[in-house]
Order: structure tokens, then sequence, then C-alpha cells
């Protein structure tokens, strides 16, 4: 049985760090899917589309693979334009089987995004959604802003994340939606430590209830 575990949840949960923690103490490959998303977003721009144009946005999924390593990928800008080209029903299409051969890999696998337990791996074996409030969600995406040297004024960021929810939210393709036999975790007030002791503990739990051992 392959150990597949997904996580998902909003911006800046701290979901991606989790995910490649877990895939780590389980010995697990990982695949960050919104870096795809990501990927297309700053496709469409090299390209001067228009991310809300499903053409344009659906063109860019056939984005070059070395764009994946595009440092630029994580900047704030072209996470703005992410969130905008997912909502779009031909680009999840389009990225969708990407995604599940991953999932489906030998050996399992950790998939973090905002569908994964819905929509990418519904048969997943642990699920979580992982999330916090927008208030610390903002504070943390500021003072990695800050690292990388921009400066970016906590409210607009604070602004910015409340959009992306509900326009995450509010999709009528794949929406960002708990699963139903999801885990939660809240890391509102944990520190990116105590967010993966936590969440291994929780998959730990998860497995024992399913009498799983990963390998």
């Amino acid at each position: 049985m392959n150990l597949v575990i997904a996580v998902d949840g909003p911006t800046a949960s701290g979901k991606g760090t989790i995910a490649r923690g877990l895939a780590a103490h389980y010995g697990l490959s990982h695949l960050d899917t919104g870096l795809l998303y990501r990927a297309v977003g700053r496709q469409v721009a090299l390209t001067g589309g228009d991310p809300d144009d499903p053409l344009d946005a659906e063109r860019a999924t056939a984005f070059p693979a070395i764009l994946l390593d595009d440092p630029f990928l994580r900047d704030e800008a072209v996470g703005a334009l992410a969130s905008r080209v997912s909502v779009h029903k031909g680009v999840r299409a389009a990225l969708l089987q990407r995604q599940r051969d991953f999932a489906r890999q030998p050996g399992g696998a950790v998939l973090d995004g905002r569908d994964i337990g819905t929509v990418v791996a519904p048969d997943a074996t642990v699920k979580l959604f992982v999330t916090a409030s927008v208030e610390a969600r903002a504070a943390r995406r500021h003072a990695e802003m800050l690292r990388r040297g921009q400066d970016i004024p906590l409210e607009t960021i604070r602004a910015d994340l409340a959009a992306r929810d509900a326009r995450d939210r509010g999709r009528a393709e794949a929406p960002l939606v708990e699963a139903v036999d999801a885990i939660l975790l809240d890391n509102s007030d944990l520190d990116a430590r105590q967010s993966l002791a936590e969440a291994i503990r929780l998959v730990d739990a998860a497995l024992a209830r399913h009498g799983v051992r990963p390998d």
C-alpha cells in the first residue's frame, strides 16, 4: 500500500513547509502543486498574456520545465497570478493528470496544494487541512518578504491574502475546501517546528487508526 499524504490549506498557512517536513520524515517524494500554477502565472506574464483570459492561461500550461527552477516563482506578485489562472477549468484540467501521476508513484508521496484531498488524491491515506488566521499568515508572509529584501506593507499583504482566500474558496472549479475526512491543523499559535511536530503526531495517529505502518 502506497502512503499518500494530502496537505491542503490557504496561502501562507505553512502547508508547504509541513509537507516538505512530512516527506523527509516518512521518506516520501514531495510535490508543491502550487508551484505548477505559479509557473503558469509566470509564463502568462512572460508572454504578455492576460491571466484572467482562459485561452491565455491555458496556453501557458505548456510552460518549459526549466521554468520550475525560476526563483521568481516565489515572488508575491507571481503568487497572485497563480491564484488568478487557477480559476480556469482548462488550466486545472491540464495540470491535474501530472499531479495524479505523481501521487500514484511507487512508494507513495506527499502533495500540498488547495485541492489535493478533494480532487487530486481523494483516496489519499491521510489528509491534512492546514490553516491559520489571516493575521498570523500575513505576519509570516511579511517576515518572509523582509528576509528577501521586499518591504511590502503588512496591511497590503493581509488584504492580498484575504482576496486570495475569497478567490480560492469561491472559484467554480476545485475550490479550496476542507475534505470531509481531513484532519484540521490550525497553527495560528505555532511556529514552524511546532507545526511539523503536530503534523507528524496527527499523521501517526491516523495511520495507527487505519492499521497502516509506513515502510
